[in-house]
């Protein structure tokens, strides 16, 4: 897992694979060591983990952004002005003029049309973010069309919030790809999937040299990036699983800097002169599935008797102090709604009753698949601690971040122990994945959160569905604080932190930002003194 192979023939990069001990990285380029284990795709139309909607963040441009200096205010990319009909429905982007591709073919509408038709199309993972809006595989193109190069008309199904649907632009799955490269690079009709699951075809700040899974991917500036040439050449980084290893390597000065340190370690570089310290807080929800095939997992009280057996309070002192905030709503601080309820404790006996209730007052057998890192294995032990004094047996299945991914995707999970981040900058993007199920079918085409633990809830998808349409937006507030204290309740999910992102960087580096999500973390402001 620790093996680094070598992605380029350079000097200076094979210099760095076999660094001595207190050798300096590359002055034009930012060494990050990070967990990437859970990269499934680059495929922006297919990446849904957190590490691989980063890589996408750098590598394509959207049509929207937000900025982050003004509030998470939207501002157009690609897009350099819009339009909206009185009725909501119809939209029109004039882009931005003279981008171009890596590869140096000008951006076109077309190339917009193609990217939407694509992501629609494959339906993987995060299709269900555009989807919501009435586009399929077989009315895609009639409603997103290129009226000519410079021109793009989208029509939408329902008058939904524009704030809403322009939010839903800046996520990872509405990034624009080279369709002529694409299209280049297709086989079998898979819109260029295969390729884009290894390579890039953007025209944003960096574009990937090499990708190696589980071990490293390196990005190369694009000098002729439209918003101006990153402040540097290169960015490599390296999966470290191990925190203490990480610690090392920047303490070393192997690498500039470390994006998992825990919270011992944290503490200790601390006191180092030549490293500092930045925190942002994330919209990142740490929680359990419980998958409600298991027919244990399905009862009320269950469920119910599991967020009980939580020593939420333990887990934050002595394992992510620093790093998590108790917080049990699917919207993190911050969001349009966000509610600080913590309505659940650690309380055995509470929890028993409950099991009592349920018919299983000796507990039963449980399994939880775990991502084998930290503090994600530690979070997982210590509840496998507190719920054996109720008699629950949980058995943990290790495995990599795409392992689990995988099988959590699957349903064929019992307990899926994880984070969820936003995917853009409204409340619907968590109360759509947590709190809506439209169709709890294997072949569903939407597969929230929800669907992957098998909770099929027609009415509250229904409540869920009709807080995105109210145009008030203090209505707006109070129904997703009612949402979320019902959601509490009733669901198989126990949440239990929200994530404040820490890294830790060798003395020099500036510009380092840690945005609310993933798709916020941005590599071009870098300096490296």
């Amino acid at each position: 897992m620790r093996h680094v192979a070598k992605l380029v023939a350079a000097s200076a990069f094979a210099a760095l694979m076999t660094a001595p001990v207190l050798a300096q990285t590359p002055k034009d380029a930012i060494v990050m060591a990070k967990q990437i284990d859970d990269i499934i795709s680059l495929d922006p139309a297919e990446a849904f983990e957190f590490s691989g909607v980063e890589v996408g963040a750098n590598v394509y441009d959207k049509l929207m952004g937000v900025d982050l200096k003004n509030n998470n205010a939207l501002v157009g990319e690609l897009a350099q002005s819009w339009t909206v009909s009185p009725d909501n429905l119809t939209y029109t982007f004039k882009l931005r003029p003279g981008v171009k591709f890596h590869s140096g073919n000008a951006l076109t509408a077309a190339d917009v049309v193609y990217s939407f038709q694509r992501a629609v199309t494959l339906n993987k993972s995060p299709g269900f973010i555009l989807a919501q809006f009435g586009f399929s595989k077989d009315n895609v193109l009639e409603k997103v069309k290129a009226t000519d190069d410079a021109t793009l008309v989208v029509t939408v199904s329902k008058p939904f919030a524009p704030t809403f649907f322009l939010n839903c632009l800046t996520s990872g799955v509405a990034s624009i790809v080279d369709s002529k490269l694409v299209k280049a690079n297709e086989k079998d009709g898979d819109f260029g999937n295969a390729w884009l699951k290894l390579n890039s075809a953007g025209s944003g700040a960096y574009k990937v040299r090499a990708y190696r899974p589980n071990e490293q991917y390196a990005l190369d500036a694009n000098e002729a990036w439209y918003k101006g040439a990153p402040k540097n050449k290169r960015v490599i980084v390296r999966h470290v699983a191990e925190p203490a290893s990480q610690r090392l390597l920047l303490e070393k000065g192997d690498v500039d800097i470390a994006r998992n340190l825990s919270k011992d370690q944290l503490a200790a570089v601390k006191s180092n002169a030549n490293v500092e310290i930045v925190q942002g807080d994330k919209g990142y929800i740490l929680y359990l599935g419980l998958n409600q095939k298991n027919p244990n997992l399905a009862k009320p009280e269950v469920r119910e008797a599991l967020k009980y057996l939580v020593d939420y309070d333990s887990i934050e002192r002595n394992i992510v102090e620093g790093t998590y905030k108790g917080h049990e709503s699917f919207l993190p601080k911050g969001f349009l709604g966000a509610i600080t309820d913590k309505p659940y404790k650690f309380d055995p006996a509470k929890a028993k009753e409950l099991l009592a209730k349920a018919g299983l007052p000796n507990g039963f057998t449980v399994t939880m698949d775990t991502r084998s890192v930290n503090p994600i294995t530690d979070i997982a032990q210590a509840v496998q601690s507190t719920w054996a004094q109720a008699g629950i047996k949980l058995e943990l299945i290790p495995g990599d971040g795409k392992q689990t991914l995988t099988k959590y995707r699957a349903r064929t999970h019992d307990i899926y122990i994880g984070q969820w981040g936003p995917d853009y900058l409204d409340p619907h993007t968590n109360a759509e994945t947590f709190a809506i199920n439209e169709d709890n079918g294997e072949e569903a085409k939407s597969k929230t959160l929800a669907w992957r633990n098998a909770w099929d809830i027609p009415a509250m998808t229904k409540v869920t569905q009709a807080a995105v349409l109210e145009s008030s937006a203090e209505k707006r507030k109070a129904e997703y604080e009612g949402l979320q204290r019902e959601h509490q309740k009733v669901s198989p999910f126990v949440i239990m932190f929200q994530q404040v992102e820490v890294s830790a960087d060798r003395k020099g580096i500036s510009g380092w930002a840690i945005g609310p999500s993933s798709d916020t973390n941005f590599y071009a402001p870098i300096v490296k003194n």
